[in-house]
C-alpha cells in the first residue's frame, strides 16, 4: 500500500535563503563553507593564504569546476573559473562543483565580487550561482530510510554596494528558474505507483496557486467528451485513469496585444511498451517518460516572478501506458481529436498520440496562440543521433529554432536542430486510415517529428525530443543523479524572451 501521506513534491519545503553581505567573513556561518575563486594561471592573488607549491603537489590548476578543500575552519575551498570569459556557464558550473564539494554545509558562501571586477555581470553572475548551487545539491531521497544528504540551507553572495540591487535581482530570477527545475526533478523522480496520471493532477491543483497559476483537469469522461482518441487509447490498457491537466498563465497587465504561446508536454507516467513491449533492460528508466509535462509544468511556477509577458498556456497530456487485455492493439486505428485517424503499428510509439490531441487542442483555443511548443521523451533516434547531452529540436518556423537556440544558450541545455524533411513524409501514409504512427527504419526522430507537424494548423511549431537528456547516470556538476529536467528551465526563458514569429515558413 502507498502512504496517502506522501507527496511528491517536498522541495518546497526546502527553501534556500540567498542573501547578499558585504564581507565573506560576514558571510561565512559557524557550519557555513567559503568559496574561493582561483583563475588559469594559479600564480595571481588568492584570497587565502595558500602555498603554490602545494596546490601543484596536489593537481590543482585552476580549472573550471576543480575544487581544493582546504583544512580549518570554517571550511574554504578553493574553486577553478578557468582562464576564459567569466560567463553565466562558468560560473554555474563553478558554483555547483563547490555545493558539491561542501556537501556536509548547509551554508554556503561566494564573494561574487572578485568576479565581477573581471567582467562578469552582476545580475548574470548571481543567477549563475544560485542555479549552481541549488541544483547541484539537490537529491531525491524522501524515500530512503537513511538519507545522508545535508539540505542546503542558505548561499550568501557578497558584492560590492553599487551591485547589490543587481545580485539581488540576479539571486531572485536564479531562484524562479532553479526551482522550476527542482519541481520537474522531482515529479520525474517519483515512482509511477506513487505518481499516476490523477496524483499529479492533484499536485499541479495544490501548488498551481502559490505561483499564479490556474489549473483546470480533465478526467476519462470529460476526455471521451472532447475526443481525445489518442490519450484514452494509449490509456486503454491500464487501471489508472488518464489526466489532462491544463494549467494557464496570463501576465498582470495582459490585453489584446498579449503575446501567447502554448506548452504541450508529453506525460507517460510509466511506458512498458503496451503491445509492442520494451525489454526490460530498457523499461527501468520509464518513469522518466512524463518529464515533458513535468518540464511545462515546473516551468510555468517560474513566469510569474520572471516578470513573463507572454501568456501561457500549458496542455499535460498525462497516462501511463500499459499491458492489459483491453490495450490498444497493433493495427487499432485511433481517432485523434479534431478526427483525423491514426494506425496503430506500434504501440511504443505512444507519445505522439496524446501529443498531437494536446496539439490540436491548443490550435482550436479561441484566441490561438502565436507559437507552439511542444516538449517530450520521444524517440531512441535521437539518442543514437546525438548522444546523451545534447537534446534535439525541431521547427516549421526559423524564428522559433533561433528562440529555442536562444533559450538553449542561456541554460546551458544543449540542443541541436535536425531537419524537418518532408520528403520523408509518405512513410507515415497508412493503407486503412490517415496516418500511421510510425514509419520506416530510419529517421525515426524527423518522422516522429513530421508526424507531430501534421497537427499544428499551420501555426509557428517547435518540438523539443528530450529522449537523450532526460537522466543522468551520475551526479555531474549541477546535473544530480536522476532525472534531470532538461527543459524546464529552458522553456522558461523562451516564455519570458518570446517574441511573435511571423507564420509557418
Amino acid at each position: 500500500m502507498i502512504d496517502p501521506a506522501f507527496d511528491p513534491v517536498p522541495s518546497l519545503a526546502r527553501s534556500v535563503d540567498i542573501a547578499p553581505a558585504a564581507t565573506v567573513d560576514e558571510a561565512v556561518a559557524q557550519r557555513g563553507a567559503q568559496a574561493v575563486p582561483v583563475w588559469v594561471p594559479v600564480d595571481g592573488d588568492i584570497a587565502v593564504d595558500v602555498d603554490r607549491e602545494l596546490l601543484a603537489a596536489a593537481g590543482f590548476r585552476g580549472k573550471t569546476g576543480q575544487t581544493l578543500r582546504l583544512p580549518g575552519s570554517p571550511l574554504r575551498v578553493l574553486v577553478g573559473i578557468g582562464d576564459g570569459a567569466k560567463t553565466h556557464d562558468t560560473i554555474r558550473d563553478a558554483v555547483a562543483a563547490f555545493a558539491r564539494a561542501s556537501a556536509e554545509s548547509p551554508s554556503l558562501a561566494l564573494d561574487l565580487a572578485t568576479l565581477i571586477a573581471t567582467g562578469a555581470d552582476a545580475a548574470e553572475a548571481a543567477q549563475a550561482a544560485v542555479e549552481g548551487a541549488v541544483l547541484a545539491r539537490y537529491s531525491y531521497d524522501q524515500l530512503k530510510t537513511d538519507a545522508k544528504t545535508v539540505a542546503l540551507e542558505s548561499l550568501t553572495l557578497v558584492a560590492a554596494e553599487g551591485d547589490r540591487a543587481a545580485v539581488e535581482a540576479g539571486a531572485a530570477r536564479g531562484t524562479a528558474l532553479a526551482r522550476a527545475a527542482t519541481i520537474a526533478r522531482d515529479l520525474s523522480n517519483t515512482p509511477p505507483r506513487h505518481l499516476t496520471a490523477e496524483k499529479f493532477a492533484e499536485v499541479a491543483v495544490r501548488l498551481a496557486p502559490q505561483f499564479g497559476l490556474e489549473v483546470e483537469i480533465f478526467d476519462r469522461d470529460a476526455l471521451v467528451a472532447l475526443g481525445t482518441g489518442g490519450l484514452l487509447g494509449v490509456n486503454a490498457g491500464s487501471v489508472d485513469e488518464p489526466r489532462m491537466i491544463k494549467v494557464r498563465y496570463t501576465p498582470a497587465n495582459a490585453g489584446a496585444e498579449t503575446p501567447s504561446l502554448a506548452l504541450i508536454g508529453k506525460g507517460i507516467m510509466f511506458d512498458s511498451g503496451g503491445i509492442s513491449l520494451k525489454p526490460s533492460s530498457a523499461m527501468h528508466g520509464m518513469k522518466f517518460d512524463m518529464m515533458g509535462a513535468a518540464n511545462v509544468f515546473g516551468s510555468m511556477t517560474a513566469l510569474r516572478d520572471l516578470g513573463a509577458e507572454t501568456a501561457v498556456t500549458g496542455w499535460l497530456m498525462c497516462t501511463d501506458n500499459m499491458l492489459s487485455g483491453s490495450a490498444t492493439k497493433i493495427g487499432d486505428v485511433l481517432t485523434i481529436r479534431g478526427g483525423t485517424t491514426v494506425e496503430v503499428k506500434n504501440s511504443d510509439a505512444e507519445g505522439r498520440l496524446v501529443m498531437a490531441d494536446g496539439l490540436v487542442l491548443a490550435t482550436e483555443e479561441e484566441r490561438r496562440p502565436d507559437a507552439i511548443l511542444d516538449i517530450a521523451t520521444l524517440t531512441g533516434n535521437a539518442m543514437a543521433a546525438l548522444g546523451l547531452s545534447t537534446a534535439a529540436i525541431f521547427a516549421n518556423n526559423d524564428a522559433v529554432a533561433a528562440q529555442l537556440q536562444s533559450a538553449a544558450d542561456a541554460t546551458d541545455e544543449r540542443v541541436w536542430r535536425l531537419p524537418l524533411d518532408h520528403r520523408y513524409r509518405d512513410q507515415l501514409k497508412s493503407n486503412v486510415a490517415d496516418l500511421s504512427n510510425i514509419g520506416g527504419q530510419y529517421a525515426g526522430a524527423i518522422l516522429a517529428a513530421l508526424f507531430l507537424n501534421e497537427f499544428v494548423d499551420g501555426l509557428p511549431w517547435g518540438h523539443i525530443d528530450i529522449a537523450p537528456t532526460m537522466e543522468s547516470e551520475r551526479d555531474d556538476l549541477w546535473r544530480s543523479v536522476g532525472g534531470t529536467a532538461f527543459g524546464a528551465r529552458l522553456l522558461a526563458e523562451f516564455a519570458v524572451a518570446f517574441e511573435r514569429p511571423e507564420t509557418a515558413e
